[in-house]
């Protein structure tokens, strides 16, 4: 377990402060995360890779000359928001664009790509390049859905070479893309990792059980078995890996790069037991092994676990992987030539309140009462949230949502009290939403209170007509943005249902009170119902029979958000 923290809320940001005062030689602090403190004699494509906190080296660690040029850090294991991804990126650009890589989960995906079109709409070009080395989180004919996970290294190094090399954004991208497609990872677990002041770990093994393709998050993996010898390990991960080639590769002659991973407490002495055998396995099957890495290259908090990763090595890759990189947590040759560059934060934009009507700026004390109700019903409700997201997920959900309305509250009470109508209150809730909340979620509700936002407007006294029309628009947010559908077993399931019904019953006259009791009464039901789906997306998807028989806890919170607006509504009547 994490012993060692102060409040557990600061965990992430204080670990990052001290990274990053450690760490001056590779990294200087921007908002969101660090950029490399030193620059080359002439400006290159930069880098920017991200994802949660709790996986160092990844990706702090990875930030220096000949790899990564910034890092976005997002909370613990919730992805970093778009705001965050964009800060960095910004902070990093030398002119040359930028490349966003990072694993494939469906938060980083958003927020990435929220940033990445802010980037574009600023005129600079900004591609990306998403990690799927994992070869449990989906089949190998869908390659495109898998996880990434330690494959994260060899793609961020590639990258980060390829860049130092002088080459432009096209041939990066190319390169990355290639780096990922040659890539193959598998990891097992003896025991879950326990979060800085949580009472349990997000997932347990029996004793003498080893859970094979688990994720970095805590998702529990996709197949149990007695844990075997360190010989017996190198078989499994060797024999996996070697049924899935990729396209293209003859594996007589084959140049491989493993990288065995420890994810967080198993040793290194353990890990180069288990190492001799796959270096043994390995040239038995014909291969040829090159520039082998042991140690701790994505972790997991005090995750038992290991990982393997090969990389498949071709003319073009090989010079990249032994090029010289210096970081604070990888280093290879020496890289010459770096100036220190002048620490210059980029300006956050001013908040500028503008005029609302009275009837706005009534409609705003309800929102902020409504959230600041949401954020102390959540902190009351996320354990059993977790709990709920752990049967499946990675039992983020709670703690995300409860970051999240704490922070949309917090936002909503300063513009208030600034005299902000409803518009603003809830584009301020939503962007401080998704930057806290981190993860899908925070992502997903960010985008529905922008939403409601621009349907109420900061004019008007918004109606039952009007509110019931910022349902809908929530609704169409989310389902645009989330790309799920009714039956996927997500919130969807209960928003659809919800926003549906109120606009039905408003639409024949109902007032809103009644209307949103019964709208809320369907939620409720919906909710409850989405015990009996399978899970198809998110982390969840591969293991969507496990969560038969538990509700969606994003269908769940949705539902329990919808009771608690309730109450504020009866209490304005």
């Amino acid at each position: 377990m994490t012993r060692l923290f102060n409040d557990p809320d600061d965990f992430a940001t204080e670990s990052a402060a001290g990274f990053a005062a450690a760490s001056a030689r590779w990294v200087r602090p921007v908002t969101g995360g660090v950029v490399r403190s030193t620059r080359g004699a002439e400006p290159t494509v930069a880098v920017v890779i991200g994802g949660g906190s709790g996986h160092y080296p990844a990706f702090a660690g990875l930030v220096g000359p000949g790899l990564a040029h910034g890092a976005a850090m997002g909370n613990l294991f919730a992805s970093p928001s778009a705001h965050q991804v964009h800060s960095v990126a910004a902070a990093a650009d030398e002119g040359r664009g930028v490349l966003l890589s990072y694993g494939n989960y469906a938060g980083d995906v958003l927020h990435f790509t929220q940033a990445q079109d802010r980037m574009r709409a600023a005129g600079i070009d900004c591609r990306t390049v998403v990690v799927t080395d994992d070869i449990s989180s989906a089949p190998a004919a869908e390659h495109e859905k898998r996880r990434g996970i330690a494959g994260d290294l060899v793609v961020f190094k590639v990258a980060g070479a390829a860049a130092e090399a002088g080459l432009d954004l096209g041939e990066v991208e190319r390169l990355a893309a290639l780096a990922n497609a040659r890539t193959r990872t598998l990891g097992v677990a003896f025991g879950g990792c326990t979060l800085p002041g949580a009472d349990e770990p997000l997932f347990t093994v029996p004793e003498g059980r080893m859970a094979v393709g688990l994720g970095i998050h805590g998702e529990p993996g996709i197949d149990e078995v007695d844990v075997p010898t360190a010989a017996g390990l190198a078989e499994l991960f060797v024999s996996s890996l070697l049924a899935e080639i990729p396209d293209g590769i003859e594996r007589e002659g084959a140049r491989v790069v493993p990288i065995l991973n420890g994810l967080g407490s198993v040793k290194y002495e353990e890990l180069y037991v288990v190492y001799a055998e796959i270096d043994r396995l390995l040239a038995e099957a014909g291969l040829v092994v090159v520039s082998p890495e042991v140690g701790e290259f994505c972790t997991s908090f005090d995750m038992a676990g290991v990982s393997l990763t090969l990389l498949w090595l071709d003319d073009e890759l090989e010079p990249l992987w032994h090029a010289s990189c210096d970081t604070a947590a990888f280093r290879r040759g020496a890289v010459e030539g770096r100036i220190v560059v002048d620490a210059v934060e980029i300006a956050e934009e001013e908040l500028v309140i503008g005029p609302a009507s009275d009837g706005s700026r009534r409609a705003a004390a309800t929102i902020d009462r409504a959230l600041a109700a949401m954020a102390a019903m959540l902190d009351s409700e996320a354990d059993e949230l977790g709990r709920m997201d752990r049967v499946a997920g990675d039992g983020d959900h709670g703690i995300g949502m409860q970051r999240g309305s704490r922070a949309a509250s917090a936002a909503a009470s300063a513009v208030v009290a600034a005299g902000a109508g409803a518009r603003t209150t809830l584009q301020q809730a939503g962007d401080a939403w998704a930057d806290k909340g981190g993860g899908t979620s925070g992502a997903i509700w960010g985008e529905m209170l922008v939403a409601l936002g621009a349907t109420l407007g900061d004019d008007g006294d918004p109606d039952a007509p009007r509110i019931a029309a910022g349902i809908t628009a929530m609704k169409d947010a989310v389902m645009s943005f989330g790309k799920a559908k009714v039956g996927d077993k997500t919130m969807i399931d209960a928003i659809v249902p919800f926003a549906d019904r109120l606009a039905e019953l408003v639409g024949s006259g109902a007032g809103l009170v009644d209307a949103w009791t019964d709208a809320a009464g369907t939620a409720d039901d919906a909710a409850k119902a989405t015990a009996d789906l399978a899970a198809k997306l998110g982390r969840a998807r591969a293991h969507g029979d496990k969560s038969l028989g538990t509700p969606d806890p994003g269908a769940v919170s949705f539902a329990l958000i919808a009771h608690t607006v309730l109450d504020i509504l009866k209490g304005n009547d």
